[in-house]
């Protein structure tokens, strides 16, 4: 299990790894509201409650911290499996895409599409639909007052690539659309990317990359 801290004016952004698979779990936690929002319960319930218990060191002085939403990327099993128990122990509403909802045992209390924007009682989160590696992927953008913006991508986009499309052409076209006009040619090279899974990236860093992509079809 790694830990990273992004320490910002409105919010802090913790990670850990979880599960063989060495899935992220990403909390945000308001600093003068206390409210967090887990984005992906992958698994490991006792270390997510871990890294809540863990969110309380930053809020103001005398406020409480406490869980209102837990986020899910997408709806394959490895991004799920904390989900039930993590909901049952906080009573935290469960978000996903609209149309990866029906297929995540959880129900979901919202279920949002392209461009919807959640105020979560001190920051706000904007939905990016990004189509191909499930049919209802979402990435969550965090616009930070002062940049960079976080992008959290789920398994959509990472360093060196996008989401896995089962060697499906038509998958990887629309995939590859999507984060390149809803991604790429909107937010800046400074955008923090933060992955489902292993190390994170900037948008610079992947954007000379997307020719390369393109042209292998992965």
């Amino acid at each position: 299990m790694e830990d990273s801290l992004w320490a910002l004016p409105e919010i802090t952004i913790r990670r850990i790894s979880v599960s063989s698979m060495d899935n992220n779990v990403y909390l945000l936690t308001a600093r003068r509201s206390g409210a967090q929002v887990i984005i992906d319960a992958a698994d490991e319930l006792p270390a997510i409650q871990g890294l809540l218990a863990a969110g309380q060191q930053d809020t103001d002085e005398g406020v409480q911290a406490r869980l209102v939403a837990v986020i899910t990327t997408h709806s394959h099993w490895d991004h799920v499996r904390a989900l039930a128990g993590l909901v049952e122990s906080t009573g935290a509403m469960t978000v996903a895409g609209s149309l990866d909802a029906a297929d995540i045992q959880v129900p979901t209390s919202a279920a949002v599409d392209h461009g919807d924007v959640g105020e979560f009682d001190g920051f706000s989160l904007e939905a990016i639909q990004l189509r191909g590696h499930t049919p209802g992927s979402i990435a969550l953008l965090y616009r930070t007052p002062d940049g960079p913006d976080h992008l959290f991508t789920g398994d959509s986009l990472f360093p060196d690539g996008v989401g896995n499309t089962g060697n499906d052409p038509e998958r990887f076209a629309q995939l590859f659309g999507d984060v390149s006009e809803r991604i790429f040619e909107v937010l800046p090279d400074e955008t923090l990317v933060h992955p489902g899974h292993g190390r994170g990236t900037s948008l610079g860093a992947e954007r000379p990359k997307l020719v390369e992509w393109k042209a292998r079809g992965w």
